[in-house]
Parts: structure tokens; C-alpha cells; sequence
């Protein structure tokens, strides 16, 4: 057995030695698995819906969800990769969501008002920065829901196909194909309209800016990336900006946004219910 194994098998044990007392109803394991799950089922489900105010209602359901579970986990996966097949379920099924948009329309819309040169006005950096990335969260809209989880699983948290499959309960083939499709029709878009992705392209993020306010998609009064909260020890924006320079490829435009954090009023309202006794979620 390799030492990588080892490690492997280690964690796991260690987290069911956790569920275990979760489940038990140990409150201080139950914060701790909300505390390890919290802020990458919170970047799962901001991908999936957007914006940041769906992402903090569907990241507390998902939770709710995991922790009323918790004493189905077997241990079959990982604790978080199981908590993803949870969150994939809501998410894929969630009736609240924006209007499927569509990349050939997307691409309409950015070159329509595209300026001639770089916004250079207030907060220029920041400004392009949240430009950047509410765009690459509206690339992810253009996905039909299947083909978005898929890509992100992979592209964005790095699952196996396995693991992947696994999630959302079907064949690693079937899934392989569903990401195919994904990356395939992303890297059309991003490779024929992104500048980052291809500096043959023609949109610029910071010739974007303007049109974006104009639009109301940018408020500069109320940023909803570019500032937003990072986990302790997470990427920042700069960071994540130059991890994507480097890899320079279509994937890493989607890929490197922060590493965001969940919002902690929705964590203590989790706990709150928990303490509550109104929601026994767990065993006596």
C-alpha cells in the first residue's frame, strides 16, 4: 500500500470516527462537519445558480440536507464527495434558478457595447476584476444544468470521472461524454470571444466595464465577487488572476475565481436550529 493510501484510508477513518460522534449528537462534531463542508458546498452552489444571495439559501438547504443524512454515510466516498452527490441532487432539481441563457446570444450581448479602449474611471481594477468573474459565472449559466455540474465537478473542484460519476449516480462513460459536451462547447465560446482565453478574441474585460454598469449587471456600490469573503487560507482575487494567467487556457477562465467563503450568518442559523431542539436532524 503506498503511503498516499495510507493517508487516505487515515482520513477516512478519522471522519467516520467524526460522523460517528455527530451523529451521536456531539455538538462540537456536528460544528466541525459544518465547518470542513460549509465553504466548498457554498463554491458548488454559486456556481450552479450564480449569485451570491441564491448561493447562501441553496448552500444552507444543502446542509440541512447533509446533516439530516449524515447517518446514512457509509463511508463509500470521501464526507465531502458524498456531501457533493447531496448538494448535486438539490441543485439539478432546483426550480429557482436564472433562465437557461444561451452562448450564441451570450456572445451577441458582449460584443454589443464593447468600449475601444480600457475603462479607466474609479476602481478600475476592481471594477474589471468583477467584470471577469460575474462573466465567467454567466458562461456557466449558458450550460444546461447536467453539462454545468458536470464541468464544474471536474474543471472547477478537480473530481476523478469516477468520483464525478459517483456524484451524480451515473456510469463514468456516461459522465465522460456529459463533460465532453461541456468543454466542447465552452471552449468554442471562450476560444472565439474571450481574450483571455485567446488574445485573438475580441472581448476585453476592462472594455466591458461601462456596458456592464450601464446594464446594472455591475454595481460598484455593491461588488458581488470581486470582494467578496475568501476562506482562511484561500486564494484571493490576485492570486486566482494569476494562477489563471499561467495556465492560459480556456478551463483555467472559468476555473480560478477565489476561494470564497460561506457566509457565516447562514452557518450560525444552521446551528442555531440545530440548538434549538425544533430540528432534531440527528440521532439521540
Amino acid at each position: 500500500m503506498s503511503s498516499e493510501d495510507v493517508a487516505d484510508r487515515a482520513a477516512l477513518d478519522g471522519e467516520r470516527a467524526l460522523v460517528g460522534r455527530a451523529v451521536a449528537g456531539d455538538p462540537g462534531a456536528v460544528a466541525e462537519v459544518v465547518r470542513l463542508l460549509q465553504d466548498p458546498l457554498y463554491r458548488l452552489a454559486l456556481r450552479m445558480v450564480w449569485r451570491p444571495a441564491d448561493a447562501e439559501d441553496a448552500t444552507q438547504e444543502i446542509m440541512l440536507r447533509v446533516l439530516g443524512k449524515l447517518d446514512t454515510w457509509r463511508a463509500e466516498a470521501r464526507l465531502l464527495t458524498w456531501a457533493y452527490r447531496v448538494g448535486a441532487n438539490y441543485l439539478i432539481n432546483l426550480r429557482r434558478q436564472t433562465p437557461q441563457l444561451s452562448l450564441d446570444t451570450y456572445r451577441e450581448d458582449l460584443a454589443d457595447g464593447l468600449a475601444e479602449a480600457d475603462y479607466r474611471g474609479p476602481e478600475a481594477r476592481l471594477l474589471t476584476d468583477e467584470v471577469r468573474l460575474n462573466c465567467s459565472q454567466a458562461m456557466l449559466q449558458c450550460l444546461a444544468r447536467d453539462e454545468r455540474i458536470a464541468f464544474v465537478l471536474s474543471d472547477v473542484f478537480e473530481l476523478s470521472s469516477h468520483d464525478a460519476a459517483w456524484v451524480l449516480d451515473i456510469t463514468p462513460e456516461a459522465y465522460r461524454k456529459r463533460l465532453a459536451r461541456a468543454k466542447k462547447r465552452l471552449g468554442n465560446f471562450l476560444n472565439s470571444a474571450c481574450g483571455i482565453a485567446d488574445p485573438k478574441a475580441f472581448c476585453r474585460c476592462a472594455r466591458r466595464v461601462d456596458k456592464a454598469m450601464e446594464l446594472g449587471r455591475v454595481d460598484p456600490r455593491r461588488l458581488h465577487f470581486a470582494t467578496h469573503p475568501i476562506a482562511p487560507g484561500g486564494r484571493g482575487v490576485r492570486e486566482a488572476e494569476q494562477q489563471m494567467v499561467r495556465l492560459h487556457d480556456a478551463a483555467a477562465v472559468i476555473r480560478v475565481h477565489p476561494d470564497y467563503a460561506a457566509p457565516q450568518a447562514k452557518m450560525d442559523a444552521i446551528a442555531g436550529l440545530l440548538e434549538s431542539g425544533r430540528f432534531p436532524l440527528l440521532g439521540d
